[in-house]
């Protein structure tokens, strides 16, 4: 092996061994783009998870996401997580979630998520978790949540990180 072909390879593996860490898929559904599906991998006995992604409205026309669901989950809800009178409160948004035109809706810890209830397994690290979101225009369309570490804040974390936001995927429901 000659001294370029050498340097070349050293060259690969130092930037696969840096490169970051392999995000779920986009998945495109009419106008809209959903990315960076992720999950944490949830404490033994849990019964309660969220899902966070990212929802791209490339349109000129909104679009709703009304409902998700889960074979893993005897339950699933899109939720909101939001601060009222100092108090930090979790709600079902029953009307589903608008996706303006034009805008960029991140589901992350903290804020909107999805509630998957009722499971009948544990997430584990390194696990892919199908889900099915159900928009108003773009219809059904199946997204896999990458499971992280227990206490990630975002996809591609392992769960190093202190947690910043309270986590209730250990919640009992």
């Amino acid at each position: 092996m000659n001294k370029l072909s050498r340097m070349l390879t050293l060259a690969a593996l130092s930037a696969a061994m840096f490169a970051a860490p392999v995000r779920a898929d986009d998945v495109k559904a009419g106008d809209l783009v959903i990315s960076q599906a992720w999950s944490r991998a949830t404490p033994g006995g849990a019964k309660v998870a969220g899902g966070y992604l990212t929802i791209e409205n490339k349109g000129t026309v909104a679009d709703r996401l009304v409902s998700v669901s889960a074979d893993i989950a005897g339950k699933a809800e899109v939720h909101e997580m939001a601060v009222d009178n100092g108090v930090m409160k979790m709600r079902q948004l029953d009307k589903g979630l608008l996706i303006e035109p034009g805008k960029t809706v991140k589901f992350a810890p903290g804020g909107y998520h999805l509630m998957l209830q009722e499971l009948k397994g544990p997430f584990k690290q390194g696990d892919k978790v199908p889900v099915t979101l159900q928009f108003e225009k773009a219809g059904k369309v199946a997204v896999s949540l990458d499971v992280q570490g227990v206490g990630a804040q975002a996809p591609g974390d392992g769960g190093h990180m202190m947690k910043k936001m309270p986590d209730h995927s250990g919640m009992k429901m």
